[in-house]
């Protein structure tokens, strides 16, 4: 394969649904956040979907938890705006009966009886296919002058291990539907995902872990017809030695002796102990900068474009998620 490329290609500039999926612990929703933010400048409207009940994105903007309703989350710069979604599984189901099948009434009677409940617990594919059918309902909504209600949908999605069963629609319907609304329905979700307009981002960390499930995430997302977007490499640190001296450094070794005559040029002069500890925090720099590189590499095999977002000391907040959204939109992000 050929080496992965840096930046936001056209092809995804022509997307309007953004999956964002990776490893717990990656900074997913986090990452969707800020995704989302920057695709909403320049008087873009862009709707965050949250689909696992964790609320994170009310977390992430300090509000109150998120309804079934969608509601405006934060203002973009240029006149864009975002706008938050929760997803409950029972209320879409609701909406599903009301609209395809008008039972408005039998739904609430549906749901005092545990009905709903038991549905989804009986075929467990339901559960996708209402997520899906109404982030496609979004994502395919127009306002009375023709124009899209969002100018893009972007997901906190489920975790790689889980993210090709949430988006495999087809199979989930084998056992749930051959006729129908809901099959017609999912038959537009399935044309949705699999075409041009749909991205499968992946957020990962420079670890062994999180790249090794990266590369994976994206055979198996090739393998099931559904397009990899952009590899977001999250948490990423400045490198403070010159790359000729990584090897050496990582092997331990580092001069001291060297180390002293170049703080004395700069008029420091150290403490013995002081100075090993500078040592040894050197050699574990070197450390994790080689494995970073090695990492990078791993992920070269994915042959997508890379995007890094820096690592923030200080904590995840709103501050913050505009911070991430502009090193999105420097490396390129945009509709």
């Amino acid at each position: 394969m050929t080496a992965s490329h840096a930046g936001w290609t056209d092809e995804l500039a022509r997307a309007r649904l953004h999956f964002v999926t990776g490893k717990g612990g990656t900074g997913k929703t986090t990452l969707a956040a800020a995704l989302g933010l920057a695709l909403a400048r320049e008087g873009r409207r862009v709707l965050l979907i949250e689909v696992e009940g964790r609320q994170g994105i009310a977390q992430l903007f300090d509000t109150e938890p998120l309804p079934y309703a969608e509601q405006r989350i934060a203002a973009v710069p240029g006149g864009g705006e975002l706008r938050a979604l929760h997803i409950d599984v029972e209320a879409a189901l609701l909406e599903y009966f009301e609209m395809f099948y008008n039972l408005g009434f039998a739904g609430r009677t549906l749901r005092r009886m545990g009905a709903i409940e038991f549905a989804t617990t009986l075929a467990p594919g339901l559960r996708d296919v209402l997520l899906t059918g109404k982030i496609k309902e979004c994502v395919g909504r127009t306002e009375s002058d023709g124009r899209h209600t969002y100018d893009a949908v972007v997901v906190d999605s489920p975790p790689t291990g889980r993210v090709v069963k949430f988006l495999d629609v087809t199979k989930a319907l084998t056992d749930l539907a051959k006729t129908g609304p809901i099959r017609g329905q999912a038959d537009g979700v399935v044309r949705l995902l699999h075409s041009g307009q749909t991205a499968v981002h992946l957020a990962t960390l420079l670890e062994e872990m999180p790249v090794r499930e990266t590369v994976e995430a994206v055979a198996e997302l090739d393998g099931a017809d559904l397009r990899p977007g952009a590899v977001l490499v999250n948490r990423v640190r400045p490198e403070r030695l010159p790359a000729r001296s990584i090897t050496a450094a990582a092997d331990g070794r580092v001069d001291a002796s060297r180390v002293r005559t170049g703080l004395a040029s700069a008029g420091l002069k150290l403490p013995e102990d002081t100075l090993d500890a500078l040592v040894e925090e050197t050699v574990e720099h070197a450390v994790r900068v080689a494995a970073e590189q090695r990492a990078r590499e791993q992920l070269a095999e994915a042959d997508l474009p890379t995007l890094e977002l820096p690592d923030v000391t200080d904590g995840i907040d709103v501050a913050a998620l505009y911070e991430l959204a502009e090193a999105l939109t420097d490396q390129g992000v945009r509709l």
